[in-house]
């Protein structure tokens, strides 16, 4: 597979290399060496799965507070999302900024957000199903969120129409609003090196 950084330390593109024959294809979605060769040490510990039925299913943007912090990576198993992750680490010279990425089912990409990110996705097609693994068993005293439309983060979801979004997530705070130095910029959250993406 091909372990990519972006333009924000920390992220990485993840893609597998599909082996087509014609039954179908083999990937390798999952090799936890070669996220180490990119310098990302943590243990998965929990997978999750989501099904979004209607085309501009708006999820997040969430993320867990120390210390439950929660470093995820994400994939599509049917359909297609734009996938978000915010720059939430005090310190980071990204601060407030986001990447965006594109991940679906027949690409077969991942997106791998270390701890210190607020992540959040919208369903660019029907019934699409996402799935993802995490550092840390979901704790809910420690869940958190930014709200997804916060105008100081400037995200274009791609989306024009009004999301489908939880009442939970219409109510989440603005980045303004967290507690100062939830995350610190560094080692302990900044779990990738290499030379990121432009």
């Amino acid at each position: 597979m091909n372990v990519q950084p972006l333009k924000i330390a920390g992220l990485l593109r993840i893609e597998p290399k599909k082996f087509a024959d014609h039954r179908g294809f083999f990937a390798e979605t999952f090799r936890e060496s070669a996220l180490a060769e990119a310098g990302f040490f943590k243990r998965f510990v929990q997978d999750n799965h989501s099904l979004s039925a209607a085309v501009g299913t708006l999820r997040g943007l969430h993320f867990q507070k120390p210390p439950h912090a929660q470093a995820k990576l994400i994939r599509v198993l049917r359909g297609r999302i734009l996938d978000v992750a915010v720059d939430i680490r005090s310190g980071s010279p990204d601060f407030g900024r986001h990447v965006a990425v594109e991940l679906s089912a027949e690409s077969g990409h991942q997106l791998l957000i270390p701890e210190g990110f607020a992540h959040g996705f919208v369903t660019l097609e029907p019934d699409t199903e996402v799935f993802y693994k995490v550092t840390a068993y979901y704790a809910p005293e420690s869940d958190s969120g930014i709200f997804w439309n916060d105008p100081d983060l400037g995200i274009n979801w791609q989306w024009s129409g009004e999301p489908v979004i939880s009442a939970k997530d219409a109510a989440l705070p603005r980045l303004s609003d967290l507690p100062a130095g939830l995350f610190a910029f560094g080692a302990q959250t900044d779990n990738c090196g290499g030379t990121p993406l432009s």
